[in-house]
Order: C-alpha cells, then structure tokens, then sequence
C-alpha cells in the first residue's frame, strides 16, 4: 500500500534514485581509448610489414620492361618460411657486398632461373639459356627496346655451371643493363660462388604490381618453366 504523498520507490526512495542505480558505469570516453587504438594499429601495422608483406619501389631499370623506375610492388615475405623460391619467380633479396655500386643499396630485385643443382647453359643453337638440357622461351619479358623493337638477348656472354645447393642464378629482365649473375660471372671470370645468392639472402617475392594502378599486374611463373625438369 502506497501512503499519500509516499513516491512508488522501494523503502521510500525516488524513482529517479532507483533509476540511476540501476544503470551501467559509462566506460571511459573515445578519447581516452583512441591512444591505445592507435598504438595497437601501428604494432599491427609494423608486424605486417616486418614478417608479413612490404612494398618495394623499383630504383633502376634492370627489371625493365616488367617493372619500370619508380614502380611499386608488394613483396611477400612470409612464403619462404614455408617453400624455396621456383623458378621464374621474381624475388627481392639481400645483395652480397661485392654485387653493390653503393653499400647503402643493399636490396635487389631480379628473376629467379635456375635453383640449387641446376646446370644452366648459355647459349643454345637458338640463343636461348638451357636449364637441365630445357631452353626456356624469355621473349615474353625480356626488355624490348622502344625505339628500335629489339628485344634483348637472353645473354651476350656464355655460361654453363651447375648452381650449388642453397644457392640462386637470377638475371634482370633488362639483360643489357642489370648487375646479376650472368654480369658477376663475367667479372669474376666464372666464378660460380660469386655468381649467385644464398637462398637464406632472399627477403620474399614480388607477388603483384599495385602502382602505377593503371598498369596493375600479378605476377605468375612464366609457362616456359613448367617444362625444365629436375636435376639429374
């Protein structure tokens, strides 16, 4: 029974009083939270880009016409945690001191062609580098000249050596104007050590080219290589 006058709240408090116990705690305000926010968006941010994924530009034209100077790609760096690189692929890596024109220029990025235990020949009848007896057919990234449509060569000096265990022959696309292990062989008249990379040196592959966004392009394995066989 409610006495006259008495308010309908329990022990004769207000229903105001009751109403504002029954209500939650306010958290704390967005502003307060927003630090932590932002510092849990930079950690991600930075685990991302130091084990995950990280964007390359292109500083040279040893890749042209692939990439051209300036071009930005996105390398993965975790998938060699899991596989060695193939074949084919474009990867960027760690460039032994004596490959570098400035010490400071440490980060390369060239086409894989032949991997541990290949024996890798230039040049065939038809020009072409062999790869365990298979010539691989480059004419479709190998730089063709704009001026006169020339492509060129796959290489203007010969080679043939098997690549040790762990180690790496890459090229640049741009074959006239890359420093790679066809040009380190040359130099070090034919040292094969020198020639080539450690696999442990590779920091991952190029996956896609995402800039300029008008020449887009995910990269694959060019078919060629599906057909070179294992070492035997």
């Amino acid at each position: 029974m409610i006495e006259e006058g008495q308010s309908p709240g329990a022990d004769g408090e207000s229903a105001e009083e009751s109403s504002a116990q029954q209500q939650p705690k306010k958290k704390g305000s967005f502003w307060k939270e927003l630090p932590i926010l932002l510092g849990v968006a930079l950690l991600v941010a930075w685990l991302v880009r130091s084990f995950v994924v990280q964007t390359y530009y292109i500083p040279s034209g040893s890749m042209e016409t692939t990439l051209q100077i300036d071009d930005r790609v996105l390398v993965n760096k975790l998938v060699y945690e899991f596989s060695e690189p193939e074949r084919g692929e474009i990867i960027v890596f760690t460039a032994p001191e004596s490959w570098r024109s400035v010490m400071e220029e440490d980060e390369f990025i060239k086409r894989v062609i032949a991997v541990g235990g290949d024996h890798v020949v230039c040049c065939d009848d038809e020009g072409r580098i062999t790869v365990n007896g298979e010539p691989i057919d480059e004419s479709s990234y190998l730089y063709t000249n704009p001026m006169t449509g020339q492509q060129d060569p796959p290489s203007q000096d010969p080679f043939d050596l098997v690549v040790p265990e762990g180690r790496l022959w890459v090229m640049g696309d741009h074959r006239s104007a890359s420093g790679d292990s066809r040009e380190r062989f040359v130099r070090t008249r034919g040292d094969v050590q020198a020639s080539t990379i450690e696999v442990d040196a590779v920091i991952g592959k190029a996956f896609v080219l995402f800039w300029p966004v008008g020449d887009f392009n995910w990269f694959g394995i060019p078919a060629t290589y599906e057909d070179v066989p294992e070492p035997s």
